[in-house]
């Protein structure tokens, strides 16, 4: 298993082994060692997700107050564009964002650390999402940024009308979500990777 870091930080991809024979295939979509060598910390799974979307969809852009919720994205059936946005006030990527492929081709997974927003959308007629959550999901602390935020530019694929939840299409561009102060700053991030990478250090 090999993971990168990508230019954001906090942000990995995991391109895992993968053994073909006469039966089909194998492969570990996740290892803990790996990811705590990776990542500073072992990934605490306290909710596992899974969505199944259809061509033309748009899920996001979420992400939660911290101490957040970091997530593992895999896609074992289709394919989708997931993007991550870097929402971080003060942090030197602020406003830039990440679109990588998952799919059921090339078995990669998303890591993204709390404090990131990140949304998706199927490149195939079908798409199914799994991904791993490191708390439970809470709508007190949910985070929302328009997806079609022009200043964002992100490259979904195109569509004619995409197809997005009621709190998605009236959700805040970031520009207004910061005014608002809806998101997190960096430097709180920065302190929160901190005390997760402690008990591994001290470990």
């Amino acid at each position: 298993m090999q993971i990168h870091q990508l230019k954001v930080d906090g942000s990995f991809l995991v391109e895992p082994n993968v053994f073909h024979d006469d039966r089909g295939l194998f492969l570990e979509a996740f290892s803990q060692p790996a990811f705590q060598e990776a990542v500073g910390h072992p990934l605490s799974v306290a909710q596992v997700n899974c969505s199944v979307s259809r061509k033309g969809t748009i899920r996001g852009l979420h992400a939660n107050a911290l101490p957040g919720q970091a997530r593992y994205m895999t896609c074992p059936v289709g394919a989708i564009i997931d993007i991550l946005v870097d929402i971080r006030v003060g942090s030197p990527t602020y406003g830039e964002h990440v679109a990588v492929e998952l799919s059921a081709d090339n078995r990669h997974a998303l890591y993204l650390a709390e404090g990131l927003a990140h949304g998706f959308a199927p490149l195939t007629d079908v798409a199914t999402v799994v991904y791993l959550c490191s708390s439970t999901w809470s709508p007190d602390t949910a985070i929302q940024i328009d997806p079609l935020d022009p200043e964002l530019g992100l490259p979904w694929p195109a569509a004619r009308e995409p197809l997005l939840s009621e709190n998605d299409r009236v959700a805040p561009s970031l520009r207004d979500a910061e005014k608002l102060g809806l998101l997190p700053t960096y430097s709180a991030c920065q302190a929160r990777y901190a005390e997760l990478d402690a008990p591994a250090l001290v470990g």
